[in-house]
This record gives structure tokens, sequence and C-alpha cells, in this order.
């Protein structure tokens, strides 16, 4: 993510939760959010897909993004695909929108 664009903490919404779904690019030569022809999110990981390795960067990567804390992630689906279901608490859909929908083009 070329620059960092997160929620201020003000702005969270307790109790609310949003699902989305993401393209994992494991193995990436930078740690970015990137908008797919589709119109779909891609998220370049540099982690490896073993172990969980690439899970655990994708948590961390969207709390840092999001400026939630990590606990607030959890991968619905896909643990051992690239495509992924991601649950994020705390926050809304207009929030999550601002800020997945700036990605690099």
């Amino acid at each position: 993510m070329a620059s960092k664009k997160s929620l201020p903490r003000n702005r969270r919404a307790p109790g609310k939760s949003v699902t989305i779904s993401v393209r994992i690019q494991p193995r990436a030569s930078k740690n970015e959010l990137v908008r797919m022809d589709d119109g779909g999110l891609k998220i370049r990981l540099t982690a490896p897909p073993v172990d969980g390795a690439a899970n655990e960067a994708l948590v961390r990567f969207l709390a840092d993004a999001l400026s939630v804390p990590k606990t607030n992630i959890e991968i619905v689906s896909g643990h051992t695909a690239r495509e992924k279901r991601i649950k994020i608490s705390g926050v809304s859909d207009d929030d999550i929108q601002r800020v997945l929908n700036n990605p690099k083009e």
C-alpha cells in the first residue's frame, strides 16, 4: 500500500462486522493492496504460503491498514487457498470501503 490510510480510533464501529473477499499473492516483492481488473481486491504479501505464514501476514497487514487489533480479523474461509473470505469486526462497511477502495492501481 503506497500511502497508509488508516481509520482514526474514534471512527471505529463497535459491535459491527464486515466480510470481504480477497485474493492473496504470497511471496510478492512487497506487501500491498491492489485493485484487480475485475474489481476485486488482491493483497500481495512477502510471506511464503507455508505453515500459515501468509495467513498471519494477511491478518497483520489488514490490522495495520484498518487500525484494528489483530483479534478483530478472522479468516472465515480459504485458509489454504488464495481466495479468502475475511471477517473484520469493529468497523463499518463505509469505513472499510474508504480504506480498501483506494489501493494502488
